[in-house]
């Protein structure tokens, strides 16, 4: 009897200690709705700081797939695919074809006369000068042309081709046009680009970062550009474009710092390349300058500057040329940028800017597109310019 009054004592123990904890299930409340929501743009970044977060004076953190603000969701920007580099030139030839056509027709037509006169050399001289070659390098393919014609008794076809010859040796094809931003030495490569006002460079900048991601290369952006109000806004979204990160500081901030704190980002976290974006400024401007060889020398301090990238616009021809003596005197420019290529029959200015700084073009912008940007390549301008 005892043993039954045990048992029943039990049962009814076990039985409330159940009922008990399912009363509590059911009156157990959520948190509120704000405790519940999805963590802030600061939270997040902060969780994920040991990843691909970048800092800069003045507290920004800025992710690629950065949290957007909103009471009920969180978005994510897609994440583009860039174009391969291998054949970029290639593709986009017959845009710069029709937008050189001018200058090649008229040189191709000149040379497809019956009788080469001196009349018909001074015509492909102005051609060539209109088309800002340069009036050193224009005298010295003339020369070479008029002679090769005369030894080699060429006409029509064979004087194009002759023409086509001169033309691929005027631009150089020998000149490294490697673009150096490779780790190394335990540090990213360093990109500084540099250029007056209005000639794309921000722009630029994000192109090249979609060029070194199809790569298949780690970026950092650097927005050092603090004087425009909306350079650091705009570099920010072509880095989340292709998931690249960006470090930037606040509007007014000291560049040279901005530029540092990105550089010492890279390589803390490992990336293959930094890109710093520097603020436009006329090449007249001598303490505008000064501060861009300081920004320089302040990068240095972390990592050296493996490539200084001069952004030219194509168009702006012989003027082009006295910026980048400037630029190249206060910063040791190692690589020309052309822009607006496609909207210019100076293409010229290729040779031109090359004779005069002793550094090669590297990479040309043929349009608007996020990958009209290309590596420059000698053979294939030369048949864009003679449309062949």
């Amino acid at each position: 009897m005892k043993d039954f009054v045990y048992v029943a004592v039990a049962l009814l123990a076990i039985g409330l200690v159940l009922a008990i904890g399912l009363v509590a299930t059911r009156t157990r409340r959520l948190p509120p709705p704000e405790q519940a929501s999805e963590p802030t743009v600061d939270e997040g970044a902060e969780a994920s700081r040991d990843t691909d977060t970048a800092t800069a004076p003045g507290g920004d953190v800025l992710l690629p797939d950065e949290v957007a603000t909103g009471a009920d969701t969180v978005t994510f920007p897609a994440v583009e695919i860039p174009d391969p580099v291998a054949g970029r030139l290639q593709r986009l030839r017959a845009r710069l074809a029709r937008s050189q056509s001018t200058l090649g027709r008229a040189l191709l037509a000149l040379l497809s006369r019956d009788h080469l006169d001196q009349q018909t050399w001074d015509e492909i001289e102005d051609t060539l000068l209109a088309a800002d070659v340069g009036v050193a390098p224009t005298q010295e393919l003339v020369g070479r042309l008029q002679t090769r014609v005369r030894v080699e008794s060429a006409s029509g076809e064979a004087a194009r081709q002759l023409l086509r010859d001169e033309l691929i040796t005027l631009v150089d094809p020998t000149l490294d046009r490697t673009l150096h931003a490779d780790r190394r030495e335990g540090k990213p490569g360093v990109v500084m680009v540099v250029g007056v006002n209005g000639v794309g460079k921000t722009t630029t900048v994000g192109k090249i970062a979609r060029l070194l991601v199809a790569q298949d290369k780690d970026v950092l952006l650097g927005a050092a550009d603090t004087f425009r109000a909306a350079a650091a806004d705009q570099l920010q979204t072509w880095g989340e474009r292709v998931g690249v990160p960006t470090v930037r500081g606040d509007e007014g901030a000291d560049p040279a710092s901005v530029a540092f704190e990105a550089v010492r980002a890279g390589v803390e976290q490992e990336v293959d390349t930094v890109i710093v974006d520097t603020a436009g400024r006329l090449h007249t401007k001598t303490g505008l300058m000064d501060e861009l060889g300081k920004v320089k020398r302040v990068i240095e301090k972390q990592a050296p500057v493996d490539e200084v990238l001069l952004v030219i616009d194509a168009t702006t021809g012989q003027n082009g040329l006295t910026q980048a003596r400037i630029f190249a005197e206060v910063v040791a420019v190692t690589g020309i940028v052309l822009t607006k290529l496609d909207g210019t029959a100076k293409g010229g200015i290729v040779i031109s800017v090359q004779r005069e700084l002793g550094v090669p073009v590297k990479l040309v912008g043929l349009g608007e597109g996020g990958d009209d940007l290309a590596p420059f390549e000698a053979a294939a301008f030369v048949d864009a310019l003679l449309d062949t």
